[in-house]
């Protein structure tokens, strides 16, 4: 049973920067989803940002721009490299994947996707 495992959260100021990591175990297809998702305390669970086997990325309008999701060389560690973070960024962030399958990044953002594996999330908090 593969295994997502999240790391690097914490709390920043406003302004600050923060990079997310998220290790695969095992990895074992050569196509694949990933992302990463959201939610904050009382708001609905959403897409922030996802790739796919091919390298293409979907983001949503929230965070584009200063957010980049990527992954390592061997493949079996996801990141997202959080700039530029307000206050209404707090949230519990979980990565995710489906492996054997390529969905188009922009679906599993919107949600119109679900990618089945998810790790046990990591907090970020934000202050003003």
């Amino acid at each position: 049973q593969a295994q997502l495992v999240e790391s690097g959260g914490g709390s920043v100021q406003a302004g600050g920067s923060l990079r997310l990591s998220c290790s695969a175990s095992p990895y074992t297809s050569r196509s694949y989803s990933l992302g990463w998702f959201r939610q904050a305390l009382g708001k609905e669970y959403e897409g922030v940002a996802a790739l796919d086997s091919n390298g293409y990325t979907a983001y949503a309008d929230s965070v584009k721009g200063r957010f980049t999701i990527s992954q390592n060389n061997a493949k079996d560690t996801l990141y997202l490299q959080m700039d530029d973070l307000k206050p209404e960024d707090s949230a519990t962030y979980y990565c995710a994947a489906d492996w054997g399958t390529d969905w188009t990044p922009s679906a599993v953002v919107s949600g119109i996707r679900v990618l089945n594996v998810r790790g046990q999330g990591t907090l970020v908090t934000v202050s003003s």
